[in-house]
């Protein structure tokens, strides 16, 4: 198993798009938050190959993977476990729930109710669940990835700004054109391909790339350039609320691990205009004319304040 970041990257991009077709973009994103030890948020209508490309990501490390689906009914026990008495041995007994997993694919989180969404708050901020007072680990390393459908759909709730935080970033994956979609016909004829997809990569080695991307170097001139993309979010008209301490961070991170998937130990401006509208565009809470606006649109004025804030030479 590759060591190198550089080779981690390759290997697993190249894996992944075996199986998931003509989306090379939504497949860096994916890698990009694993690389970056964050959660990836995939959101689409249903049928495009959302859950198919978290299988992929699984499928590609060798670790442990488990599917959630969220369901209305679903419990936050049925996520973390829960603590259950023993009468033969008269003591309790802690049951992992599915959450105890390397890779976690949260499968339409958005039919699940908030109360239950916010079981995968503490995991995903801090790496553990607390049962009944007592923090439990979660093995390392550790990566959600959730889809969901546009909450205009039927049976849909939204996700709270807070756990929408947690997410790296936030992507879709689109329709595939004609030639693509005559291929995926052809791979699917015998089954599933992601079926008979092979781990390249072990946890150990995610674990050695993720400590390689903290040292990717970062020029001064490109944090004032993130900054200044992060400070207009919180002075737009069209903006309640911008982008977090917490949420720079993540941006920051996330450009790295984006520079270590191009082959490159340095950022550059394109890593960072890659990255502001998938990492940023959730993590705004809309105001005045723009309050209430769907997706498309905050994205539209994300672009917009892209486009006028200078990029550093």
């Amino acid at each position: 198993m590759p060591q190198d970041a550089f080779e981690i990257s390759r290997l697993l991009r190249q894996n992944i798009e075996r199986v998931v077709l003509g989306k090379p973009d939504v497949v860096q994103m994916l890698v990009t938050a694993l690389l970056a030890g964050e959660h990836a948020l995939l959101e689409d209508v249903p049928g495009v190959g959302k859950t198919l490309a978290a299988k992929a990501l699984a499928h590609s490390i060798n670790g442990s993977f488990s599917r959630l689906q969220f369901t209305p009914d679903l419990l936050p026990s049925d996520i973390t476990g829960s603590v259950i008495y023993r009468s033969d041995q008269h003591e309790f007994e802690f049951t992992r729930g599915p959450i105890f997993a390397n890779v976690v694919l949260a499968d339409e989180i958005n039919r699940a109710p908030p109360r239950t969404q916010s079981a995968l708050l503490e995991a995903m901020s801090e790496g553990s669940v607390s049962i009944d007072g007592v923090t439990h680990e979660l093995p390392k390393p550790f990566i959600v990835v959730a889809t969901q459908n546009p909450f205009e759909f039927e049976g849909t709730y939204l996700l709270p700004e807070s756990q929408l935080d947690r997410f790296l970033l936030r992507t879709s994956i689109g329709y595939p054109d004609r030639v693509i979609e005559r291929q995926v016909f052809k791979s699917h004829r015998m089954g599933e391909p992601v079926d008979t997809l092979q781990p390249v990569v072990s946890t150990d080695g995610i674990l050695g790339a993720q400590s390689e991307v903290r040292n990717v170097k970062v020029d001064d001139s490109l944090v004032e350039y993130l900054l200044d993309l992060v400070e207009a979010t919180r002075d737009h008209d069209g903006f309640q609320v911008g982008v977090s301490t917490r949420g720079a961070l993540s941006f920051y991170r996330g450009c790295q691990a984006h520079a270590i998937t191009d082959g490159r130990d340095f950022v550059t401006p394109d890593d960072i205009k890659a990255l502001a509208i998938p990492v940023l565009s959730h993590r705004v809470l809309p105001d005045g004319i723009f309050q209430g606006a769907s997706r498309d649109t905050v994205e539209s004025q994300m672009t917009e304040l892209l486009q006028q804030i200078p990029v550093p030479v």
